[in-house]
């Protein structure tokens, strides 16, 4: 049995709600003193967990430019291409896919500006034509999503039996809801109504939706923050986490 013949009937996960909050700030995604400033903090943090995912997971070399050549990647709720980019340069073969039309033609502009080849697409994940990955990405998008467990099937479904997952959202902790939600967006940090709390899933609650889609955590780790260091990878999970997940095959 496959990966999408045992996952479950396809449904939407999109909040129009949401669609409509960030592709309200497609115009200034790439500036990292706009709205989008915190993902630009947040970007290099994840990749570093990325690189290091990747060259483990495939046997890269941890000194080679591009560990992704030949590879094909998937990044869901890609906003305006801040992840799609770097992989892009990593050497993958890359498709972008996001709720927010105004996003995609966004990304789609810098990527030209920027002479990079990426497949872009808007709408539905679960209405695209497209055939499966290596490597399958979502970053700080599943707290917004109608329905998390579809959307992980959904994510499962398009990712290649031998390949990686990455995933990264913020936990469900007092932590979060006083620095991510309340100081953050009444500091201007991000924009207002950005982050629902209710909506923030813990680490075991993410872990278990994955195993429910055939796929099991292999490294995790938080995202924290000190006035010292800023934002950096830590045993942390307080604030927000990023996980790796393969295919364990007992789907």
């Amino acid at each position: 049995m496959t990966k999408a013949s045992a996952a479950p009937a396809r449904k939407a996960t999109i909040d129009p709600n949401e669609a409509a909050h960030f592709g309200a700030l497609a115009a200034d995604w790439w500036d990292p003193k706009g709205s989008s400033a915190m993902l630009h903090k947040l970007n290099p943090v994840r990749l570093g967990f990325i690189r290091r995912q990747i060259d483990l997971h495939f046997g890269a070399d941890e000194q080679a430019m591009k560990p992704l050549l030949g590879k094909s990647a998937l990044d869901v709720g890609c906003g305006a291409g801040l992840l799609c980019e770097p992989l892009a340069r990593l050497g993958a073969s890359v498709t972008g896919v996001d709720a927010a039309a105004e996003n995609i033609a966004a990304a789609k502009s810098h990527a030209a500006q920027s002479g990079l080849a990426i497949d872009y697409r808007a709408g539905e994940l679960a209405e695209q034509q497209l055939g499966s990955f290596d490597l399958v990405t979502s970053m700080e998008v599943i707290e917004h999503v109608t329905d998390p467990k579809a959307f992980v099937a959904e994510l499962a479904a398009r990712l290649k039996p031998d390949g990686l997952m990455i995933l990264s959202t913020p936990n469900r902790t007092a932590a979060s809801k006083l620095f991510l939600v309340e100081a953050a967006e009444r500091l201007g940090q991000v924009p207002r109504g950005t982050h629902d709390w209710d909506k923030f899933l813990t680490p075991e609650e993410l872990a278990s939706m994955l195993a429910d889609a055939g796929l099991e955590v292999i490294a995790i780790e938080g995202i924290a923050f000190s006035p010292l260091s800023g934002l950096h990878l830590s045993s942390n999970k307080a604030l927000n986490y990023i996980l790796a997940a393969r295919y364990s095959g007992s789907v």
